[in-house]
């Protein structure tokens, strides 16, 4: 495999630096989604922590440099996830950590971050505004500016999924990854290529966010003007140069979905696996409802990524989706 900025022996040192508590995540096959979606399919649940997604395997890794090199205050730009991420990995380790975010995100993420004691600031426009807004502030205080997926720190705590996956019995054929800043993608993809070649990478984005996918697919950063989609967690619309080059090189396929393949594989977990998920974590389940045939025969990993959501608009969602049937 060429080369990416990441490097296994120190997404191996990671693991005694992120706390065991977002390690060693539940993998496990999950026979009852197995009639309707026509293939083996084990799920990886990076849920089932403090702040209910994989996010915080980075920010420990990035809240431990700052507080061995003297840093005192961090800022980042956040849709929700990786902003409560940092809030928990911070205030474990005595650092003023600011958020910004979208006045539009979702509320239940934005209080969980205020519970958090961050500083939170909201900003009228989408995660692009909040990042430029966040890199002002860093500017301006002379503080660390995490900024997801081009920190190295926050794709190689997220590549720490992936020495969980690989050599795991029965193994598996293909591994799921939803798409947005790249972060988990370039992670988990980087040490599955690595140590376990001839599983299938494949990355989901939604239709109505496509702008990764399509540089993927182009292979040169495309932007777009907007996003359209209920999976806030992947909304991005201006993908990172060396994010998209290190994604070119771990990713087999970057596919996109439509929003009511979103919502039934929400309803889906939830009625054969018990999972509450955010939209982004369906993706993977979308994926194979909308090609079936193309993983027929296949023992397929999901990564369900996060489970933060607006519990009115999950109900909204998820009762009004009819379950597909094969």
């Amino acid at each position: 495999m060429q080369k990416t900025r990441l490097d296994t022996a120190r997404i191996r040192a990671a693991r005694r630096v992120i706390d065991p508590i977002f390690l060693d995540t539940p993998l496990y096959r999950c026979e009852a989604l197995e009639p309707d979606l026509g293939c083996m399919v084990s799920i990886k649940l990076e849920t089932a922590n403090p702040v209910r997604s994989f996010k915080a395997r980075g920010t420990e890794l990035v809240a431990s440099l700052l507080a061995d090199n003297g840093s005192r205050a961090a800022v980042c730009a956040s849709a929700g996830n990786l902003g409560q991420a940092l809030a928990w990995s911070g205030r474990g380790r005595g650092l003023d950590v600011t958020v910004v975010a979208s006045r539009f995100a979702t509320a239940a993420k934005l209080d969980r971050i205020r519970a958090l004691d961050a500083r939170l600031e909201l900003v009228d426009g989408d995660h692009e505004l909040a990042r430029e807004r966040a890199a002002a502030i860093a500017q301006h205080d002379g503080i660390r500016l995490v900024e997801d997926s081009l920190d190295i720190e926050t794709c190689e705590g997220a590549a720490t999924i992936g020495l969980e996956l690989v050599g795991t019995v029965p193994s598996f054929d293909t591994v799921l990854i939803a798409l947005g800043g790249g972060a988990l993608a370039t992670g988990v993809g980087h040490v599955v290529k690595a140590m376990a070649p001839e599983v299938e990478v494949i990355c989901i984005q939604p239709l109505g966010a496509p702008a990764m996918t399509h540089s993927w697919r182009r292979r040169r950063v495309v932007t777009t003007d907007s996003t359209n989609t209920i999976a806030d967690g992947v909304a991005g619309r201006r993908p990172i140069p060396a994010v998209l080059d290190d994604l070119l090189l771990v990713a087999d396929d970057a596919v996109l979905v439509q929003e009511a393949s979103i919502i039934t594989g929400m309803r889906m977990l939830l009625e054969h696996a018990g999972l509450v998920v955010e939209p982004s974590a369906a993706l993977g389940v979308a994926a194979i409802l909308e090609d079936r045939d193309r993983f027929a025969g296949r023992h397929v990993v999901t990564i369900v990524c996060g489970s933060n959501v607006d519990v009115a608009a999950y109900h909204r969602w998820v009762g009004a989706a009819p379950l597909h049937r094969s």
